[in-house]
């Protein structure tokens, strides 16, 4: 296989409440916590045990490109992107960083580790942004400048998952902006808030004033739940009662170094669904365990190579789960992509 294709795509008040002891989960000796509750955003942890040795090695996009140790370039062509790691660290690129900059902010598709001194390698890619193809402000457009956000919303994350699916992203990108100018408009503690900006950018819509001050209370909130918790390996979320999505990593500091951008993603999407009807009652551990259990009870209906890592796509009727597997880390995966239908 040539490296191209290895790098193709095939993921108010605050109501504190420790309902019960944590449970066990079957798989991987996990257990689950929680809920711990804002406004119309519940989140439980995960809690396991595995080594952290060898996971805890791995940067994160987000600080690699805060520090220049990596860089991503643009190609010109909207569904590849070319990357290199200037370090001698591995890093960990997860399916839904996004990438500022370019001609076009664009979502990186897959779970990749990034070898130390890689040289430029092709990485894939979907925009999210529609229209621009031209340097933003003073950023350069041959190279992209940061990647401090993942994406948000349930159907955005499905549709980054799937081949081909760049006018889908569009439409759940312009899908999520619109709900989010809708819930600012309607919530906004001034008399005629700030308006969303006028780019077409999923990148922009999340780091608008408007977003970030009315997700400033879930993140208050809601962002020192893991303080002391050194096996804390990730978390389910709910909106409105309903379970939504959630992530578990092979180590607490992996976990805990993609936890601030995690939470921003999760407050995101549940400021965009206050105004609606709230759903079921509250879900407790059981159900979440069960939901868990079933993804990865799952069906296996794909399975992609990318560099050192494999990716298993899971499906049952109910949930979706992407599983990455890294033959170096202990435990073998490294990364659990949890979506309920």
């Amino acid at each position: 296989m040539d490296m191209l294709n290895q790098f193709r795509p095939c993921s108010s008040l605050l109501s504190l409440a420790l309902l019960a002891a944590p449970l066990a989960v079957a798989a991987d000796n996990l257990r689950i916590s929680g809920p711990f509750t804002h406004d119309n955003l519940s989140i439980f942890l995960i809690h396991g045990t595995r080594p952290d040795a060898a996971a805890g090695k791995l940067l994160t996009l987000h600080e690699a490109m805060d520090t220049k140790k990596v860089m991503v370039y643009e190609t010109g062509t909207v569904n590849e992107l070319s990357i290199e790691n200037r370090s001698s660290q591995d890093v960990y690129i997860q399916s839904g960083d996004i990438v500022k900059g370019g001609r076009q902010d664009r979502v990186l598709t897959t779970d990749l580790i990034l070898p130390a001194h890689s040289g430029k390698l092709p990485i894939a890619s979907f925009c999210v942004e529609q229209g621009r193809w031209t340097r933003r402000g003073n950023e350069p457009a041959e190279q992209f400048g940061s990647s401090d956000k993942v994406v948000a919303f349930k159907s955005l994350k499905m549709a980054v998952h799937e081949p081909n699916a760049q006018v889908q992203v569009w439409n759940e990108v312009a899908n999520a902006r619109q709900s989010l100018a809708e819930t600012v408009t309607v919530t906004g503690a001034a008399a005629a808030p700030p308006p969303m900006p006028r780019s077409t950018s999923m990148q922009m819509a999340l780091e608008s004033k408007p977003v970030v001050d009315a997700t400033a209370a879930y993140i208050k909130d809601l962002a020192k739940i893991i303080d002391g918790q050194n096996d804390v390996v990730g978390f389910v979320y709910a909106v409105n009662g309903e379970i939504n999505s959630g992530d578990v990593y092979a180590s607490n500091d992996l976990f805990r170094r993609m936890w601030p951008m995690l939470l921003q993603s999760s407050a995101t999407e549940a400021l965009a669904e206050r105004t609606k009807t709230a759903g079921a009652a509250m879900p407790d551990l059981a159900t979440v365990k069960s939901l868990l259990a079933d993804a990865d009870r799952g069906k296996e209906s794909s399975k992609q190579t990318n560099g050192r890592l494999s990716i298993t796509r899971r499906e049952s009727p109910k949930t979706l789960l992407f599983e990455t597997r890294d033959p170096n880390q202990p435990g073998d995966w490294i990364h659990k992509s949890y979506v309920v239908k």
